[in-house]
């Protein structure tokens, strides 16, 4: 017969032994719910699930709603589905780069409330529609650079208004969304280069007083429009390292034409650096900032005949 004191450990030797099991279940439990060839990490009280270069073709089906970060980057999926992220509010960060997607399912990411990066570079999109960022009033990274968009729907960025990062750039773009971008208050970084862009809209960029850096290289463009975000800044910076008051702007690559229409931006202090001018025909091949200011002329209109009374 066991006193009240062996009564006691062997009951307390009998918990720890129930703990012990209780664990081991939850643990098994949890690398159940965990997609077949992922890992899943779990930082209380987060959850990341990284399923990247698993040679998957699709979104597996069985990702834990609970996940803040997930993973899907060098795989082969080639579409999203309405279903694919559905009651997933608490997911913050979504890598889904270095796929073949070439469609999104109308409000595929909907319910992603909480999401604040959304990778999508490297991939097959063709057309972003009104409805693929419906929602998203809390998104800041938006990458879409190196996939193949051609077009972009006018109200495709619209919820996108806490915005801090919008990379767009090697794509096919001949226009972009001006007006979304213009209320994009707290964007500070906008790449757009190496697209077919040939014109920006006066005062597209009047309104954004974060922006630091745009990059419109290798473009179409003939000129840039002047706007007070350019000459706000004391030094328009060319190297990674930036002032306080400096803004990097990238320009080059462009079939610049320079006359009195770029007057206001060669006139601005610079680094010196290697962009060109396309036209005139006289200042063609010369560096833009070693043409002086009395040579950015306009022509006057050349009239050929004389109206008669």
């Amino acid at each position: 017969m066991l006193s009240s004191g062996n009564l006691i450990q062997s009951q307390m030797e009998s918990f720890l032994v129930f703990l012990i099991v209780l664990g081991v279940a939850v643990k098994a439990h949890k690398v159940q719910i965990c997609p077949k060839r992922c890992v899943c990490q779990v930082l209380n009280p987060n959850l990341a699930t990284l399923c990247d270069k698993k040679g998957l073709l699709f979104v597996p089906p069985n990702i834990d709603r609970h996940t803040v970060e997930m993973r899907l980057g060098d795989n082969f999926v080639t579409g999203v589905k309405r279903k694919d992220f559905a009651n997933m509010t608490k997911l913050v960060d979504l890598t889904l780069s270095r796929n073949t997607i070439g469609s999104i399912a109308p409000y595929a990411f909907k319910d992603l409330e909480n999401l604040r990066a959304l990778h999508l570079d490297s991939n097959r999109l063709t057309r972003i529609t009104n409805d693929t960022f419906s929602g998203m009033s809390k998104l800041h990274h938006l990458i879409l650079n190196n996939n193949q968009l051609t077009h972009i729907h006018s109200g495709a960025f619209n919820d996108l208004t806490a915005l801090e990062e919008l990379d767009l750039s090697y794509n096919n773009l001949e226009s972009a969304p001006w007006v979304a971008i213009q209320r994009m208050s707290n964007l500070h970084t906008l790449n757009l280069d190496h697209n077919m862009l040939s014109l920006i809209p006066e005062g597209t960029f009047s309104g954004l007083q974060k922006l630091k850096r745009l990059d419109v290289t290798s473009n179409k463009l003939q000129k840039l429009p002047p706007d007070p975000v350019f000459q706000r800044a004391g030094v328009l910076a060319t190297s990674g390292i930036m002032g306080p008051s400096s803004f990097a702007l990238s320009f080059g690559g462009n079939p610049l034409r320079c006359n009195c229409e770029l007057l206001w931006l060669r006139r601005l202090q610079r680094e010196d650096d290697l962009e060109t001018c396309a036209s005139p025909q006289h200042l063609a091949g010369r560096y833009f900032w070693t043409v002086s200011e009395e040579e950015f002329l306009c022509e006057p209109p050349l009239i050929t005949r004389h109206s008669q009374v």
